[in-house]
Order: C-alpha cells, then structure tokens, then sequence
C-alpha cells in the first residue's frame, strides 16, 4: 500500500487530522474504562503494565487494520440473510462484541454488588481475588479487537489518506497512555463513578449489539449522556466531602 507523507502537511490534512484525533480519542473513552476496571483485578504492582499493555495492543490492532484496508471494506460485504436482514463479517464483529462487552459488564457489576471477588485472609480480612496477568490481558485483548474495527471504520469513512488515519491514531494512543492510569486511579478511587462506568458500558454494549443488528445510534447522544452523568457524580462527590467536613 503506498503511503503519501506530503499529503499530511497540507493545511486541510492538518485539520483532518486534528478533527480525527479527537474523534479517535472520544471512540477510545470506552475501551479505557474497560482496561481501567478489568486492570483493577490485578495486583496493584501489575495494573499499570496491563493498562500500558492494553493500549499498546489496541494501537497495534488499528494500525493493522489501516494497513489492510482494502480487505477491511470487504468485512461490510453481506454474507448471509436472516429473515431476509443482511448480516456482513462487520456486523458479527459488533453484535459478538457487544454481547461479550455486555455479559461481562453485568457480571462486573454483580460481583461489586454481591462482593463474590472478596476473600478472606489469614487474619480474617477480606480482599479482593487477584486474577492472572495473562487472563486480563486476554479480555483486554478481545474487547481492543471489537472497539479497534469500530474506531478504523470510523476513521476510513472520514479522510481518504491512509498517513492521516495512522497519525491520528498513534496520536491518540499516545495521549490515552499518558492519561490512563490518572483515570483508572479517579475510577477505582470511587466506587459510584466505578458503578457509573460499569453502567456506561452497558449503554455501550446495547450500541454495538445494535450496530451489528443495523440499527445505528450516533456516539454523539451517548457520550453526552456519560459526560452528564459524570458532572452530575463530580457534584455528589464534592457534596458529599463537604458534609463530612462539616460533621
């Protein structure tokens, strides 16, 4: 695949590029939360690395894909009807992960709820179950696969230019890198933001069961509805500091 480096420097390249890197950061929202609350299973001394690790193998997914473009348009080819829908290997791809996405959110949440992760120690204290590296990384890597296909489609359907698509996207990875363990630490801090992005998840999981179903809803009204949600937490928490210093 030839890749044209003069076209990144062209003024409206440079605006496509920022345009993109920012929609490829927003698209990333839900795969850190992800790695942020499935990273939380390990050791604390093994959680930055499977963060690190996570995200460098979504970068790995995207770029991979970016370089076989031309095969990945003909994942949107049909392959077969049900009850006369159309169904391509795109489709599969969303509605598998989204059930996966889904089924393991919802036993995310059990668990906080019902505490089932929480053992006892020797002295009687409870503490969570430590999962293996390579287990989390396994998750980590089958939900990168599923939110990497959704973030390159995005882009292919946005700049024609295949430099544009892969400078964005290592844009963006590096910026989640350098702020995903703040997040993961503002996110496991607070059991209710954890909650609420457990629950964001979810909403996340119905949109690419959707998705691959063919009924799409814009990213826009979900990421709003998480961005409101979190301004009306931030105020909970901040009311809830103030009250306890008042008692």
């Amino acid at each position: 695949m030839e890749i044209n480096w003069e076209a990144l420097w062209q003024p409206e390249s440079l605006v496509a590029l920022g345009t993109l890197t920012v929609l490829e950061i927003i698209l990333g929202v839900d795969n850190i939360l992800f790695i942020s609350i499935i990273s939380e299973k390990l050791p604390k001394e093994q959680q930055p690395k499977a963060r690190v690790v996570g995200l460098a193998l979504a970068l790995i997914f995207r770029l991979a894909l970016l370089l076989m473009i031309s095969w990945l348009v003909h994942f949107e080819e049909e392959l077969f009807r049900v009850f006369e829908h159309p169904f391509s290997g795109r489709d599969l791809i969303l509605l598998g992960g989204g059930l996966f996405l889904l089924i393991k959110t919802i036993s995310e949440i059990h668990n906080k709820v019902e505490g089932e992760e929480e053992i006892q120690n020797e002295n009687g204290k409870t503490k969570k179950k430590a999962r293996s590296f390579m287990s989390v990384v396994g998750m980590i890597i089958l939900i990168d696969m599923v939110f990497s296909f959704d973030s390159i489609l995005t882009a292919v359907g946005m700049v024609d230019e295949i430099i544009i698509m892969i400078a964005a996207v290592v844009i963006a990875m590096i910026i989640m890198l350098i702020f995903v363990n703040a997040i993961s630490r503002i996110i496991n801090r607070h059991p209710s933001v954890q909650i609420l992005a457990l629950s964001f998840l979810i909403l996340i999981a119905f949109v690419l069961i959707l998705d691959g179903l063919g009924k799409h809803i814009e990213r826009g009204y979900v990421y709003f509805a998480l961005f409101f949600s979190l301004m009306v937490e931030v105020l909970n928490i901040k009311s809830r500091k103030k009250s306890k210093k008042i008692n």
